[in-house]
């Protein structure tokens, strides 16, 4: 949860809501930023620099693109090990399909799990957004998807200030595609 606040207090990190009156003006200006958490032989978790990528493919989306390896002169490559990807949504948007492609590639190159200290630590991706207004962001909350269970978690502030989270879809492989099968409410 650190890094939440970092991601979010950047430079057009954060659209705003897309009812607000100037959402699309907002939207064109916005940046995704991304980083990895990694854990080191130290245990000690740490945050990558973080990427942004100043064109974009799609004027739908926002993306980043984030290298699959830390340099980090302190370690051997062999020795730093992968946990998160993080990074914004200028909006409350789900985890995209090219966030899920990401993720399990850096899995199949890194591993899918990782063992810390305290318990083994499933690789993900999580994004994280804020419902406020474009140079008020909070961290509201993330999205993430865990590829060991196949999980899409939506992580929120629930009604006594305590982080609540809901499975709210689960990716289904078909070979190299899938489906997400999202959970009736």
């Amino acid at each position: 949860m650190a890094a939440c606040p970092l991601v979010l207090g950047l430079p057009n990190a954060v659209a705003g809501r897309p009812d607000a009156q100037n959402f699309e003006l907002y939207w064109r200006t916005s940046k995704e930023y991304c980083a990895w958490i990694y854990y080191t032989p130290d245990g000690m978790y740490e945050m990558s620099m973080l990427a942004v990528s100043a064109v974009q493919d799609d004027a739908r989306m926002r993306q980043c693109r984030l290298p699959s390896v830390v340099s980090d002169s302190r370690y051997r490559a062999d020795e730093i090990q992968y946990l998160f990807v993080v990074h914004n949504h200028p909006y409350e948007g789900e985890i995209s399909r090219n966030d899920i492609r990401f993720i399990v590639e850096q899995g199949a190159v890194h591993g899918f799990s990782v063992k810390t200290k305290d318990r083994d630590v499933p690789i993900s991706i999580i994004a994280f957004y804020s419902r406020a207004e474009r140079g008020n962001a909070t961290c509201d909350g993330f999205f993430q998807y865990i590829p060991l269970t196949r999980e899409l978690m939506k992580w929120s502030i629930g009604d006594e200030g305590k982080w609540k989270d809901e499975v709210y879809g689960r990716v289904e492989w078909r070979g190299d595609d899938f489906d997400i099968i999202y959970e009736a409410k």
